[in-house]
């Protein structure tokens, strides 16, 4: 956030900084946890708010589940706001969420006094709702609430099993808001209904989830709804915010939006009515085979306007660097599901593109002189599985729910997802019982708290863990509702380390949305330690989107080779990079004092090994 030649930011740790934008310097720090941050790697924060008015600017900012004000000029709370300058995002939700996981990532928006915000959740059992909600400014006092999991009498009830608003979670808004101030609209895009990967207790097409919402700001009215996905089981969240566009279509103006998705296709719609610019089919797709699951019949794809992605693969994507790299593909792939929409299977399926896109949360950059809009995209299978619950052992049952996606199926981490997840396979030559319980009560560095679980629940992990999967306590009775428990995902590479399909991994398209085509589509990122013919440029995994001004440049930085680039707007030539001190996973910002240009952004690496 830079306002008037200051640049506001925060650390890993979650403090709030102020630096002078010319030199660097430091004018302040606000540290919330008065040095006693310990959740390391989990620091979360994709953005700030300010509010400004006659008697002074104050910044409003999260830190997981802490709402606090802090005035711009000197970093101190404003004590006026909530108890003492902070606000406790855990209350008003209609239940208690004391024990849950709850933690607003996402700056939102301010509208007039209201600060418009919404929350991550967990993605499994023990979800809190994903509830929008209106925060006044000044006072911190909740103003208006939007249930994105109807209340009985409320417009989507009946998409839901009754009183689903009562034990369902998720369908929460942490990718960022969209606020068309004219004509007082503010858009929310949504992601998925918890359980993420099975929905045999929420039948039905589940709204609010995975929908582009719009609401009256003043009092949180729905004004009108789309949803990209419906009855969500594969974890497709709408990744970021949309884009407010006008567009010429027919020789009219069309006040529009447009919604990068991580399936890598483009919904356009009129931004004041909901309706589709060009038709949207609801194409028919496969039915569940799992116990239980009544997977939506339909899917709505775009017709007109292109995907910015891979989305469907076929042999000829199968990799050709090496005889052994096609071979060991080619056995995935033989042994897994896929095809677009298919359900999760106990067999696995692959998912591509995967859990990460497609679009991811940095979203698209549009140039309104040119109404070209510019998306980078990730370009990676994912493999995916559910297990039988039926004789599995509670301490198993736990593991696979609340750890498996970090730790791995094996135990060992899992690096390709996320990284320094360290192997627990031998973890009782590691570590006293007494600790690992206490770790899994309290948490550490970047493993969250469980203590939603109960004292059986953790003595009977804690016996999975020591035993090495031969649970002692195998007669407790698992309080895993469902008869499946999710069997985890992986990405899916090669044995050279490197993705089991062709490049390119990622790319960066210009897409021209008043003639609904692409423009041009390059390589993102590179891995130039190898050489693959026909690919002089592979493209990379990539995180954080592209700004773009009205000299005609692209900024960018994202990809996994730690290099910060700028694109010629008009051909997408590259026309300058250089190398960051870390992985800039974030998108940048531009600003200008004295005449000068200057670009900031975050670079702290962390993921995909960086």
């Amino acid at each position: 956030l830079i306002v008037d030649g200051v640049v506001y930011g925060t650390t890993p740790t979650m403090k709030l900084f102020a630096l002078d934008g010319s030199s660097g310097n430091k004018k302040w720090i606000f540290d919330p946890y008065n040095g006693n941050y310990k959740n390391h790697g989990t620091g979360v924060n994709r953005g700030l708010n300010i509010y400004r008015d006659q008697n002074e600017d104050r910044i409003l900012y999260a830190t997981f589940s802490k709402l606090y004000a802090i005035n711009a000029k000197d970093g101190k709370l404003i004590q006026s706001f909530g108890k003492k300058g902070l606000v406790d995002l855990k209350k008003g939700l209609g239940k208690n969420v004391d024990n849950m996981l709850l933690a607003a990532n996402t700056p939102g928006v301010i509208f007039k006094d209201k600060l418009i915000l919404g929350h991550r959740t967990s993605e499994s059992i023990g979800a809190v709702p994903g509830h929008i909600r209106a925060f006044n400014v000044y006072s911190g006092k909740i103003e208006w609430t939007f249930h994105t999991i109807p209340y009985p009498g409320e417009f989507g009830y009946d998409t839901w099993p009754q009183d689903a608003y009562l034990k369902s979670g998720g369908a929460n808004a942490w990718s960022g808001f969209s606020l068309d101030l004219k004509n007082e609209i503010v858009y929310i895009p949504t992601g998925s209904a918890a359980f993420d990967y099975y929905g045999g207790d929420r039948e039905g097409s589940n709204l609010f989830a995975n929908s582009i919402i719009a609401l009256n700001p003043n009092d949180g009215s729905r004004l009108w709804h789309y949803q990209v996905i419906h009855h969500d089981i594969w974890d497709r969240d709408l990744p970021a915010a949309p884009n407010l566009i006008d567009i010429q279509i027919k020789e009219k103006t069309v006040k529009a939006l447009a919604q990068i998705t991580k399936s890598g296709y483009l919904f356009v719609l009129d931004r004041i009515s909901g309706k589709p610019i060009y038709p949207i089919k609801e194409k028919n797709v496969p039915l569940s085979k799992l116990e239980g699951e009544k997977a939506w019949p339909t899917q709505p794809v775009p017709t007109v306007f292109p995907s910015f992605s891979r989305n469907k693969l076929t042999e000829l994507d199968f990799p050709l660097r090496s005889k052994k790299a096609y071979e060991f593909s080619k056995k995935l792939w033989k042994n897994r599901v896929y095809g677009e929409f298919e359900p999760l299977t106990t067999k696995g399926n692959i998912l591509f593109p995967g859990l990460d896109g497609g679009g991811e949360w940095g979203g698209a950059a549009f140039n309104p002189k040119t109404n070209i809009l510019y998306i980078n995209s990730n370009e990676m299978p994912w493999d995916l599985s559910m297990e039988k619950i039926e004789g599995i052992a509670l301490g198993k049952t736990i593991y696979k729910t609340a750890c498996l996606s970090c730790h791995g199926n094996d135990l060992e981490g899992n690096k390709g997802v996320y990284s320094n997840i360290p192997s627990i396979s031998n973890v009782s030559n590691k570590i006293s019982k007494k600790d690992l319980k206490s770790i899994l009560i309290n948490g550490k560095g970047i493993m969250p708290s469980f203590n939603s679980l109960d004292d059986i629940e953790i003595e009977s992990i804690i016996d999975f863990l020591i035993k090495e999967n031969k649970d002692t306590l195998s007669n407790n009775k698992s309080s895993w509702p469902y008869p499946y428990s999710f069997g985890g995902f992986k990405k899916m590479y090669a044995e050279d380390g490197f993705p089991a399909i062709k490049p390119p991994w990622g790319q960066l398209t210009a897409i021209n949305m008043n003639k609904a085509n692409i423009e041009w589509q390059i390589p993102l990122g590179n891995h130039e330690e190898l050489f693959i013919d026909g690919f002089n440029t592979t493209g990379t995994e990539n995180y954080g989107g592209p700004i773009v001004t009205d000299g005609g440049i692209i900024i960018i930085a994202a990809t996994m080779d730690e290099k910060i680039r700028i694109f010629d707007q008009k051909s997408g030539e590259l026309l300058w990079e250089d190398l960051l001190p870390a992985a800039g996973y974030a998108t940048p910002s531009t600003y200008m004092i004295d005449g000068k240009q200057y670009i900031v952004i975050a670079c702290g690496g962390g993921k995909l090994d960086t």
